[in-house]
């Protein structure tokens, strides 16, 4: 049987509780916090975040490759940014799909958000709905007004979709926009994992970014009824999580993707759960089944 949300509430809250603390889990949002000014945070979660698919070390060195080029000051260096002389150095960087002349041309539309609205936030809410239920009309005009700015200084000729594009997905395209949707978990949530860096939305309004671990553990819990993924599982495991805490339902999210990364979760493994924090509250003999994380 289904456990209804007040019986979840408990083992949530226990096992938020034991990530909740500056180095619980190695994770990118540990490298943006070295950065002490908003901008900078800013900037660098934004870059994290749409970094953040792959293996975590492999995410983890092309994070700081990056900001090795960038430098002490990130939001200094995107508003100067060059996409000739500076372009040069990001051209090496390769990570999965992304290469150098992708970096340059987010550096450049970061630039616009930043000289047009004076923060990434700035630009974002430009577009925002904030009577919207959640962020997805909010997430819509914010990449739908980013990949309108041009580009072609980073690449020439600008290719039929370019790299650039994977930085900006939207909901309309049935896209989870996960690293979006991770980037805003950063800036709006404020507790010892997340920054709080954002004043102008509520975090009753986020959505859990769905990663595979996610997915597994929302199928495992029941927290949705989709089986492929996308934006409708990431709003409906979301809505799952808001009826347990409707003012902060993505505050489990840091705490349930680690418990995926460990290796815990026995959705579909001869492990059940065995090993998992939430044992008893899960059905993990059901069979796991493989899919692709868009956005």
């Amino acid at each position: 049987m289904r456990r209804s949300p007040a019986q979840l509430r408990e083992p949530f809250e226990q096992l938020y509780r034991a990530f909740d603390h500056p180095h619980s889990a190695s994770d990118p949002v540990h490298i943006v916090r070295r950065y002490a000014a908003a901008e900078d945070r800013e900037v660098v979660g934004f870059c994290a975040a749409g970094l953040a698919f792959g293996r975590v070390a492999s995410v983890l060195h092309s994070i700081e490759s990056l900001l090795a080029i960038m430098g002490q000051h990130p939001a200094a260096f995107v508003r100067a940014f060059d996409p000739v002389d500076d372009g040069r150095r990001l051209a090496p960087l390769v990570h999965r799909w992304i290469g150098g002349r992708d970096l340059s041309a987010l550096m450049l539309i970061l630039q616009r958000m930043l000289h047009e609205s004076g923060s990434i936030e700035g630009f974002f809410l430009a577009g925002d709905v904030p009577d919207a239920p959640d962020i997805g009309p909010g997430l819509e005009a914010f990449s739908a007004r980013a990949l309108a700015i041009d580009v072609r200084r980073a690449y020439g000729r600008v290719p039929t979709r370019p790299g650039v594009y994977n930085f900006f997905p939207r909901p309309s395209a049935g896209s989870a926009c996960k690293r979006l949707n991770l980037f805003l978990r950063w800036m709006v949530r404020k507790d010892i994992v997340d920054l709080g860096v954002w004043s102008g939305v509520s975090p009753s309004r986020l959505i859990v970014p769905l990663d595979t671990h996610i997915l597994r553990l929302g199928q495992c819990l029941r927290l949705t009824r989709y089986r492929s993924p996308g934006w409708k599982m990431a709003a409906e495991i979301t809505a799952s999580l808001r009826a347990i805490d409707p003012v902060d339902p993505v505050r489990y999210d840091f705490a349930l993707c680690h418990v995926g990364m460990m290796g815990a979760c026995g959705f579909g493994q001869a492990q059940k759960d065995s090993q998992c924090p939430l044992r008893g509250e899960c059905r993990p003999n059901v069979k796991a089944r493989r899919a692709k994380i868009v956005g």
